[in-house]
């Protein structure tokens, strides 16, 4: 019984590195990441929120207005655009396209809904992901 529980465990936490892994597990790491990041939001921490994120300079986000590169300007730019748990609101993501590019990568089409105490906000967002140290991350983030 010990070894069925190691065995089914083992599987469960296969690295995103795994060539033998199916491609709905991929998609099913990349969807929890995205889960996981929707409840940090929605706590209000958005470090947490960032977990999600390459930690890299060479992460690029492309919004209203324009490209950024690095995720520590990432986070700085969320902070100063939700300073706090009322401007962060209540974060609802809808997948509406998940594909795997590759062996290591993956491309991510959806909707994301800010419901906050005096307005909603909404828009779209395309999500490069990449698989890196058995880990699925965004490398590049175009929302709008």
């Amino acid at each position: 019984m010990k070894f069925i529980v190691i065995f089914i465990s083992a599987l469960f936490i296969a690295s995103c590195n795994d060539t033998k892994r199916m491609p709905s597990d991929a998609i099913g790491e990349i969807q929890k990441v995205m889960g996981l990041q929707q409840e940090a939001w929605n706590r209000g921490d958005i470090e947490d929120y960032m977990n999600g994120y390459w930690n890299s300079d060479s992460l690029r986000f492309i919004g209203k207005r324009g490209i950024t590169y690095g995720w520590q300007t990432t986070l700085d730019n969320y902070k100063k655009g939700y300073p706090n748990a009322a401007a962060m609101g209540r974060l609802q993501f809808t997948n509406l396209s998940m594909e795997l590019t590759g062996d290591s990568s993956a491309y991510v089409i959806g909707k994301w809904q800010l419901y906050r105490a005096t307005d909603t906000l909404s828009g779209h967002y395309s999500l490069l992901w990449k698989c890196m140290d058995k880990q699925w991350l965004i490398v590049a983030d175009h929302s709008s």
